[in-house]
């Protein structure tokens, strides 16, 4: 998987994708995008209720980043239950054992080598088929390249965003002061976005392995060894940000590293991910500006991803 990949290999296959998700390509996506996140709440707007996981945070990432890469909309449920599946073995809702998640797995690369067959008869303007005609060093993608692109793309695409508008409401319920400092000045969102990132970093930790030997703050390294990064701690970091325990959503500079620190491995989404967690959050700040947690909270059992199940939530209802 290309997250496993070092240059040249890994270069060439992100450049394969890398021009549709550029902050002018974003830029272009932005009316489209603030549209469903509009039709997301207009869905649930007049119950006065909804599951926010379910309902709210994960209906954004999955329909955008379903329509970038050729997955029918009426498919975009099922890519959300293989993805919990797959990222949250042990969890008694959605992969209670291994063999679901591999099922999962399984049933993800059934799917996209289906779709991929429909692409090469009837080629689209989608990701899938960008993948299918590209060449890296001069060779086609083999199969299972693609499903493997596939699944990394719909995966990634659709878990983080999601655990980190889920998780972004769940810290506003927390600390409702600075709830009531968004809503008071908007002009703050680009700034809570970035605190956002920080504070949840909805991605526990990737592993790495020591190219040569080294030594990081006395501790050596061999190499060869495997290495832990271990993102949320690093954004609480009180080398790197003053006060690291306190939310605060002007917050400025924030060099954290929710996203990868910007070497090759950066976030290939990282500007999709920012334009949806801010879409997001403008409709909601606007439109259901008294929601409030109304249950309790059920978190995903994950050793990847810092998820959330269920968030219970009311709002004054907007009559129709």
């Amino acid at each position: 998987m290309m997250v496993n990949m070092d240059p040249p290999k890994h270069s060439g296959l992100r450049d394969l994708v890398n021009k549709g998700f550029t902050p002018k390509m974003i830029r272009r996506m932005e009316p489209h995008v603030r549209d469903i996140a509009a039709t997301i709440i207009d869905n649930v707007i007049e119950k006065g209720e909804c599951d926010f996981v379910v309902d709210i945070a994960a209906e954004l990432p999955l329909q955008v980043i379903a329509e970038l890469i050729g997955i029918p909309q009426e498919d975009r449920h099922q890519i959300f239950q293989w993805s919990n599946q797959m990222i949250a073995v042990g969890d008694p809702e959605y992969s209670p054992t291994m063999d679901v998640a591999t099922k999962a797995a399984a049933g993800m690369f059934e799917y996209s080598s289906k779709l991929t067959a429909d692409r090469r008869e009837n080629p689209k303007d989608d990701l899938l088929t960008v993948l299918l005609n590209a060449e890296v060093e001069g060779e086609k993608l083999e199969d299972t390249e693609l499903n493997m692109f596939f699944l990394l793309l719909a995966v990634a695409g659709n878990e983080t965003t999601r655990n980190l508008i889920a998780g972004g409401m769940l810290t506003f319920f927390e600390n409702p002061d600075q709830w009531q400092r968004l809503k008071d000045d908007p002009d703050l969102m680009p700034t809570a976005v970035e605190e956002l990132l920080r504070w949840i970093s909805p991605i526990m930790y990737f592993r790495r392995t020591a190219s040569k030997d080294t030594e990081i703050h006395g501790q050596k390294i061999k190499e060869g060894d495997k290495v832990t990064l271990w993102y949320g701690s690093a954004n609480r970091d009180p080398d790197a940000f003053e006060n690291p325990d306190s939310f605060d959503v002007g917050r400025d500079p924030n060099p954290h590293v929710a996203l990868g620190s910007g070497g090759p491995h950066f976030c290939l989404g990282a500007s999709l991910a920012r334009l949806e967690i801010r879409l997001m959050f403008e409709e909601i700040t606007k439109r259901l500006p008294d929601i409030q947690l109304a249950g309790d909270v059920s978190l995903l059992h994950s050793f990847f991803v810092n998820g959330f199940r269920h968030i219970p939530v009311t709002f004054t209802p907007e009559q129709g």
